[in-house]
Parts: C-alpha cells; structure tokens; sequence
C-alpha cells in the first residue's frame, strides 16, 4: 500500500502542479507505519489520524454520503428505474440545500 501511495503522490502532483499538503487517515495499517511517517514528514505531508469509524470526523464525505443515500431513497421509494438517477441527485441537492439543520430561532429556512 505504501508503495502505492508513492505512486499515487508522483502522478497527482505531475498532473495538477500541485503538491500533496495534508493527508487524513485511519489510525491503522500501512499509514502508520514508520516509513509512511518518514515518507511524509521528509516531504511535508501533514497526517490528519482519524479514529476508526467515525463518521464525525469525516463531515464532508459524509455529507456527499447522505445526498447519495436521500438519491437512492428516492429512486427506491418511488419505484423509478435508475435511468432517473441524475434527476434524483438534483432533488436530493435542492433539498438538502434548504433544509437547515442549526436551530433558526422560530424562523422559517425562507425567512433566514
């Protein structure tokens, strides 16, 4: 694994121009071994450990997830073929993109 991520680091950075600044990862496995620490101290990758299973931790891949998931409830509930999937990812943004989850105040989603 680790000798892939070598690769992997090589062939982002060639075809973006951009290096590799910070890298988030279970606390498990290759990713902490000592040479992957070296690996990424010598080249200034910052580690982000995360606890296993923690979804907490991971706001924005899980975020991605629940529009997913509200898309495929939405096909499944409906009994729509997935031909309709992109239409069910729109609704599932339009929806979330209106549905506050901090309490408002006792003001509508509109109102705020």
């Amino acid at each position: 694994m680790f000798s892939c991520f070598k690769k992997f680091k090589i062939l982002v950075e060639k075809e973006s121009d951009y290096s590799i600044k910070s890298l988030r990862t279970y606390r498990e496995g290759e990713f902490c071994s000592n040479d992957f620490n070296e690996f990424c101290e010598d080249h200034g990758i910052k580690r982000l450990l995360m606890m296993l299973r923690s979804p907490q931790q991971n706001g924005v891949v899980e975020r991605k997830n629940r529009i997913i998931n509200m898309a495929r409830n939405i096909l499944e509930t409906k009994k729509m073929p997935k031909k309709f999937w992109n239409e069910a990812i729109d609704c599932a943004i339009y929806l979330s993109n209106r549905c506050h989850i901090k309490s408002l105040n006792d003001i509508t989603p509109q109102e705020a």
